[in-house]
């Protein structure tokens, strides 16, 4: 059977505050639209988190509808779910709106039956698609595992899922569905874990525009997948080049100076820039980087966007004005002086947060693998 699909996920329209940064994400998902339209794709598939929330600013919903009418005009139908980012407990999301305007079909149709989860097939020409919808926190999990699926005999089987699998986190500390344990489908198209992963017909699709500024510097660009007769094409699109740039202070006073001298010996102009800062101040405080300097010196160099990183800066011992007299007691002092000076109940979460937030990203961990493992584990600190 002749079949050619274009498989969407974690466009997260609306996502980034930054305009410039905005506009791109959008720009991106503009990208695979026009490739699915000039490919002559039979169908797209989207796996969830389409937009950043469950209820999109007008301005996204307006550029997303634009979007979904020219694959409408085009007869490119739509199939898809939520995701954790666009999922309302309420089940009620804009993702209905799109699907009332008849640019879209929302495949994740389900009903309990004894212990299991029935999913039912949305039926397009010869084939059944299948699906369920991602949460928040991967509350989805467990209901995903008791999965089963209302027989479609001699159909092409495609089940949209917004979740994690275990082989694709490998021995990460994450809640994951076993794969194994899954119906037998003929492609598993799935989003969430914004990860460019392809294993026999198990598919993550890749974010159409990275989400967070770990995944601008880890994959640099946007993807998604065309599937054609049983072969996977993975799409990248780059519309603008990251730049990444590491400086490390120790004088906060003439830390912007130093850093227009690092910028100096780059190619700025129209790349996103990236600007690490790492490092212990011994003279002055973070609050006295003049960053006024530095925005207007990228602004002149003709930036596309620019993104501050200040997570490894560090003021010295000295600005602590703690006394102690072994390092090991370092954290525990800084607590009980915050908590002399700034009583709440809150405090009593101080320490199991600050340990959690001490964890460090492993080797083969994706950043937005790692991010959902932090998040989790804060969330169960503070019973949410």
């Amino acid at each position: 059977m002749a079949l050619k699909f274009t498989h969407l996920g974690d466009c997260h329209l609306g996502g980034w505050k930054q305009p410039a940064l905005r506009l791109l994400n959008f720009q991106s998902f503009q990208r695979a639209i026009d490739k699915s339209i000039s490919e002559k794709v039979d169908f797209v598939i989207i796996t969830g988190d389409l937009f950043d929330a469950a209820y999109p600013s007008i301005e996204t919903l307006k550029e997303a509808f634009h979007e979904f009418k020219r694959l409408y005009i085009e007869r490119i139908p739509v199939f898809l779910i939520a995701g954790s980012h666009d999922y309302s407990a309420s089940g009620k999301t804009f993702l209905d709106v799109l699907e009332k305007a008849g640019f879209c079909r929302n495949v994740a149709i389900s009903e309990e039956r004894n212990d299991s989860l029935m999913l039912h097939p949305t039926l397009y020409k010869n084939v059944a698609l299948y699906g369920y919808p991602g949460k928040k926190t991967g509350l989805e999990v467990d209901d995903i595992q008791r999965i089963k699926l209302h027989d479609a005999p001699g159909m092409f089987k495609i089940l949209l899922l917004h979740t994690a699998i275990k082989d694709a986190v490998g021995n990460l500390p994450i809640k994951a569905v076993d794969h194994e344990k899954l119906p037998k489908v003929d492609y598993l198209a799935l989003s969430h874990l914004h990860v460019l992963y392809n294993r026999q017909n198990r598919v993550y699709s890749g974010p159409t525009f990275p989400n967070s500024l770990l995944e601008l510097e880890e994959l640099r660009a946007g993807y998604f997948c065309i599937f054609e007769n049983g072969k996977i094409r993975r799409e990248e699109i780059k519309i603008k080049e990251v730049l990444s740039v590491n400086c490390v202070i120790d004088d906060a006073r003439e830390a912007a100076s130093k850093i227009v001298s690092s910028l100096d010996k780059e190619h700025l102009r129209d790349k996103i820039l990236i600007l690490k800062l790492s490092g212990i101040i011994q003279k002055g405080k973070i609050s006295d980087i003049d960053f006024k300097i530095i925005d207007e010196y990228v602004r002149k160099r003709e930036v596309f966007a620019f993104i501050k990183s200040t997570s490894k800066l560090y003021l010295s011992e000295n600005e602590l004005k703690i006394d102690i007299t072994e390092t090991n007691n370092l954290e525990e002092n800084i607590i009980n002086k915050f908590e002399e000076n700034h009583p709440s109940r809150f405090n009593a979460f101080v320490p199991s947060l600050m340990k959690v937030l001490q964890v460090e990203k492993l080797d083969e961990e994706r950043s937005s693998v790692f991010e959902e493992r932090i998040l989790s584990d804060i969330k169960k600190i503070l019973s949410l």
